[in-house]
């Protein structure tokens, strides 16, 4: 019996029973998937707040929930959590414990894209560059990030209104308008999903806006801000600068790195437990496909004994069984592999389109995706392996006298 024959036979024996087929392979292929979806989506959340994150040592705002700070100002995926007076940015600035500090001003969209007031520093700290038009250079004047010029359509020279607040269907601030200068080329940064442009332009919208309590211009020092990022010149002010922030009367000082680090221990926690029941899963699937080869093998032990007769040795048997459990191992961890980054990609349509604006990519595969391509293969070998054993020392005499 060719390599190629028993390859057949396995095929022929697992379609004789395609109810039992269909079951193993949808389990393995559950438990694959999930193991896929939640390696993929972990990953890429890591990824991405690890890239949004670098380089910012302390983010200041107003007091409240410091992780709260952290995900409106960091990853603009919550509400701030209030405003600060502009002269918090010149007292930092004026530091020395403090190299940079870039400013932001939140508090409208254009459809679900957020408008953030800042500075040019904001595009040099995460490396951006151009891919049409220029920097905004005056009020008024906007930078769209990739994503938010390729679900929007704008282009450069266009006219835009941004609506009151962060998400989508605010009032509508049509008496003063934007104009699109710029778009950034892709970063793979939260800069893909922002609207840019001058502090000074947040400033202008709210306080011409008649139907908002500001009907004059206001003084500088009195404008505020929604926080400030800020690098550190030195590893001593990470001991003093957060202590004499937090000291204020209007300020709190939050640090991103220790805001998500316990972000992710509160997410890992249910990552941890998807993986355990993806394993356990795998597991049932392992133990299913055991039961049915196990079967199928005590139904035609008299075909086994028949081949034996005919002169396929036992070695051969071996190799059928085991190929069956390969087989079927090696089908659901492949549907299980597409169904996993499905999953990841329909996740990333959803969250694309929602409030939080994360990106997910459905097709990025990981390295690590081969160990668990793997394991379905040890899954499946190691279910088969007893029943091959046994068609391996099956006793032709015996099975046949019966």
């Amino acid at each position: 019996m060719s390599r190629l024959n028993a390859l057949s036979l396995a095929i022929k024996a697992l379609r004789h029973k395609p109810l039992s087929t269909a079951l193993n392979l949808l389990l393995m292929a559950i438990g694959v998937g999930m193991m896929t979806f939640v390696l993929s989506t972990a990953t890429q959340l890591e990824d991405g707040a690890l890239r949004d994150g670098q380089g910012i040592d302390l983010v200041v705002g107003a007091k409240g929930s410091p992780l709260q700070l952290i995900l409106s100002s960091i990853y603009h995926i919550d509400i701030p959590t209030g405003n600060i007076p502009f002269s918090a940015q010149q007292q930092l600035e004026a530091n020395p414990m403090v190299r940079h500090v870039i400013p932001l001003a939140l508090g409208d969209n254009f459809y679900g894209f957020r408008i953030v007031g800042t500075s040019h520093d904001y595009f040099r700290h995460y490396g951006a560059e151009l891919q049409k038009g220029r920097w905004f250079d005056e009020p008024m004047q906007a930078v769209f990030g990739a994503l938010a010029a390729r679900d929007t359509g704008a282009t450069i020279g266009a006219k835009f209104a941004g609506s009151h607040g962060l998400m989508q269907g605010g009032e509508l601030h049509d008496h003063a308008p934007y104009s699109v200068v710029g778009i950034l080329k892709p970063t793979g940064t939260v800069l893909d999903r922002l609207v840019l442009t001058t502090v000074s332009s947040v400033w202008r919208v709210h306080e011409t806006d008649p139907d908002e309590v500001h009907a004059t211009a206001i003084d500088a020092p009195q404008r505020e801000l929604t926080a400030l990022l800020v690098e550190y010149a030195s590893p001593l002010a990470a001991v003093t600068l957060p202590r004499w922030i937090n000291s204020q009367s209007r300020l709190q000082a939050a640090q991103p790195a220790f805001e998500a680090a316990r972000l992710f221990r509160m997410l890992g926690v249910g990552a941890d437990v998807l993986r355990a029941i993806a394993i356990g899963v795998l597991l049932v699937a392992g133990l299913s496909m055991f039961v049915a080869l196990y079967n199928a093998l005590e139904e035609r032990k008299t075909d086994m004994a028949i081949m034996r007769a005919l002169g396929t040795s036992p070695a051969r048997l071996l190799v059928l069984l085991l190929t069956q459990g390969l087989l079927l191992a090696l089908g659901g961890a492949v549907l299980g592999w597409l169904l996993g980054h499905a999953g990841v990609a329909i996740l990333g349509r959803m969250l694309g389109g929602s409030e939080q604006n994360l990106t997910l990519s459905g097709w990025l595969v990981l390295p690590q995706e081969a160990w668990l391509m793997l394991a379905a293969l040890l899954v499946g070998l190691a279910a088969a392996l007893l029943p091959a054993i046994r068609a391996y020392r099956t006793d032709i005499a015996a099975t046949l006298a019966r």
